[in-house]
This record gives structure tokens, sequence and C-alpha cells, in this order.
């Protein structure tokens, strides 16, 4: 059975930093790629980064380039985002997704629009 589980979400100042966790079950994570997205009150989900599997590319949205680093540990069946510098804009509920089906030992850019397992999501808010 797929299972996403993130974790690490909060309140933090802007400024601050938090990371957040997606532990998967039900494969192998070394296979595929996985994406954070996030969706703020009233707005459409964004694919915020990426990992890509084996492959080792990566991907960030613009409104996070140089603030955000995805990182995966295969060993450990955990993806981890940190976020850095973070500003109220980033103030969502962030989610980890998997291609499971279709996306074995597919990069980033093949799958983008092949999610179709997500966690729960854990919910980030920057606020003074």
């Amino acid at each position: 059975q797929v299972q996403l589980v993130e974790s690490g979400g909060g309140l933090v100042q802007p400024g601050g930093s938090l990371r957040l966790s997606c532990a998967v079950s039900g494969f192998t994570l070394g296979h595929y790629a996985i994406a954070w997205f996030r969706q703020a009150a009233g707005k459409e989900r964004e694919e915020v980064s990426c990992t890509s599997s084996s492959l080792g590319s990566t991907y960030y949205a613009d409104s996070v380039k140089g603030r955000f680093t995805i990182s995966r540990d295969n060993a450990k069946n955990t993806v981890y985002l940190q976020m850095n510098s973070l500003k109220p804009e980033d103030t969502a509920n962030y989610y980890c997704a998997v291609p499971w089906t279709t996306g074995w030992g597919r990069s980033c850019e093949d799958v983008k629009y092949e999610y179709d397992y997500w966690g729960q999501g854990t919910q980030v808010t920057v606020s003074s």
C-alpha cells in the first residue's frame, strides 16, 4: 500500500527555517521522483520542488530557488524539504506526492502531471 506522510510544518517568523519530511512506504523510494507541492488558501496548487530518482536531477519553482533545498535518503525512505529565509507568501499547506503508477525510473520533467499518490499535507505558516 503506497503511503506518504508529511511532517515538520508549523508556525515560523519571517526569515526563519523549517525542514519538512515526507516518509514513504509501499514502494522503493529510489526508483521514483518525489515532488513537494503547496496550496495556499484561495490559490491553485503549485509544484515547489522535485527530486528525480537515481537520475539525480532536481527542480525548484522560481519563487523558492536559492531558499529551499530538496533531498532524499533512500535508505530511510524519506524526502526532505529544507526551507530557509521563509516569507509570509510561503504560507500554505505542503504536500508530497509520487507518480507511482507511471513514474518508475522517470525524471521530474517527465512525470510533471502524473502524480497519483499524495500525503495528507502539513501546514506551514510564516508570520510575525
